[in-house]
């Protein structure tokens, strides 16, 4: 049966890792239900790697223009701006995460955590779209330094609480300072790669020995499960946000927040830190 585990997880990232629902969240609370019987230390990697599925899909998605952007980066202004502000927005999230990364999986990896996460997450997104500030951003080569600062910065939510969700404080954070929702959520999907993928490769290389426990047919199925399911999903949710605002999401964040709560309460999911 661990092959379906994989194919799950591997659904459940892919679909969660770009839109502004948390895909940690998501990932611990399918964990838990599943009642995937491997350790968590094994579980945590296996999550890990498969990330990587969904970050590759970005890079896949974009191809076309990564290659332009290195091609002609040391000529085009806009380029080297978009560049600098993706650089420099990664940077509180780096740190943060090497000050305090551990200790916050230690105290706030639980499915009450999550739930709130996304409660909180899902007023305070709907509360924005409320009252929309006027986009005066419309391209990533116009994005400015303290704009990338910005959203650099309100990223950090994901981090300190687990089940805000990185997409969504960054696809947010980007809205606050003037950016369209398509550019706020195409320089989400640009900041991913350094940020997600950094942390991927690290994760991977301090704890890749755990992985045959969980085997290398099932990573693989969930790499690739991830990767596929990811890259429609980039293509979707960037159709979507050309006509739409995240209400919609909002409101899926409360609902689902009180669902875990509610399972938790009654004893359906285990409360145990996953880290």
């Amino acid at each position: 049966m661990d092959w379906l585990y994989s194919v799950i997880l591997g659904i459940v990232e892919g679909l969660t890792e770009f839109l502004p629902v948390s895909s940690t969240g998501h990932l611990i609370v399918a964990g838990d239900l599943l009642r995937v019987p491997w350790q968590k230390n094994v579980l945590d990697t296996f999550e890990v790697v498969i990330q990587g599925g969904a970050i590759l899909a970005v890079v896949v998605y974009y191809w076309r223009d990564l290659v332009r952007q290195a091609s002609t980066i040391n000529k085009d202004a806009g380029v080297q701006r978009l560049w600098l502000g993706i650089v420099v927005a990664c940077i509180p999230a780096v740190i943060l995460g090497a000050l305090f990364g551990s200790k916050i999986k230690a105290l706030l990896f639980t499915p009450t955590v999550v739930a709130w996460a996304l409660i909180v997450g899902g007023v305070l997104m709907y509360f924005i779209e409320m009252r929309p500030r006027p986009a005066t951003t419309h391209k990533l080569e116009s994005i400015s330094l303290p704009q990338a600062i910005t959203v650099g910065v309100v990223q950090c939510l994901a981090l300190l609480w687990p089940g805000f969700s990185r997409s969504a404080s960054s696809i947010l954070g980007g809205m606050l300072t003037g950016l369209d929702r398509p550019t706020a959520t195409k320089f989400s999907f640009y900041l991913g790669i350094p940020v997600l993928g950094g942390a991927t490769l690290l994760d991977f290389v301090k704890h890749k020995d755990d992985l045959g426990a969980a085997g290398l047919t099932n990573v693989g199925i969930g790499f690739v499960v991830s990767f596929i399911v990811a890259y429609f999903v980039i293509g979707w949710l960037l159709r979507f946000v050309s006509t739409h605002d995240f209400k919609g999401f909002a409101v899926y964040r409360i609902i689902i927040g009180v669902i875990i709560l509610v399972l938790i309460y009654s004893g359906v999911i285990n409360n145990l830190n996953r880290a």
